[in-house]
């Protein structure tokens, strides 16, 4: 094999090992980007529960998520609180899980679920959690506002008003 033919070799082998290269490099980065939540800093909140423990979203991660946010004093609110305990009950075992937030008071929210208990976590967000709403999306600060996160902490799914049974298990088989 001659000189001229070495170099036109290592030329090729090198672009081929650019290209290669490039194109992992490519990959991470979207691997990496579809990995970042859909809100910064969410999976770092925590916000107290109405008996004052914390409710961290750190240990929520890397299972579905629905996420409800809430108010005592909202009667579509409550009207849909039920359909979210009955999607609890049925899909914890399939790995979701549910939580509401509540834009209320601590006190008013433990007053209301000593009347009408859930059995899904429940943290106090308050104005806070007005704040995440509209950071998730919900613009108008209007509630009830629901948003599903998948596995990988994504936001796969939003909704600005009551949600039925019904749309919680079209999502949970879609997402």
């Amino acid at each position: 094999m001659n000189r001229r033919t070495r170099r036109r070799r290592l030329l090729m082998a090198s672009a081929v090992g650019l290209a290669a290269a490039a194109a992992g490099a490519g990959w991470a980065w979207r691997r990496q980007a579809a990995a970042e939540p859909a809100v910064p800093g969410l999976w770092e909140a925590s916000f107290p529960g109405p008996d004052g423990r914390p409710l961290a979203f750190a240990d929520l991660r890397g299972k579905p998520l629905v996420l409800n946010f809430w108010a005592t004093w909202c009667p579509p609110c409550i009207k849909e609180l039920p359909q979210f305990d009955r999607f609890h009950q049925a899909y914890k075992g399939r790995g979701w899980q549910v939580v509401g937030l509540a834009i209320d008071s601590p006190g008013a929210v433990a007053e209301f679920l000593k009347r009408m208990p859930v059995g899904f976590p429940v943290g106090v967000a308050g104005m806070e959690g007005a704040e995440l709403m509209i950071a998730l999306g919900n613009g108008a600060g209007g509630l009830p506002f629901t948003v599903v996160f998948d596995a990988d902490g994504r936001l796969a799914h939003k909704r600005l008003g009551e949600t039925r049974y019904e749309d919680l298990v079209g999502w949970a088989e879609k997402t």
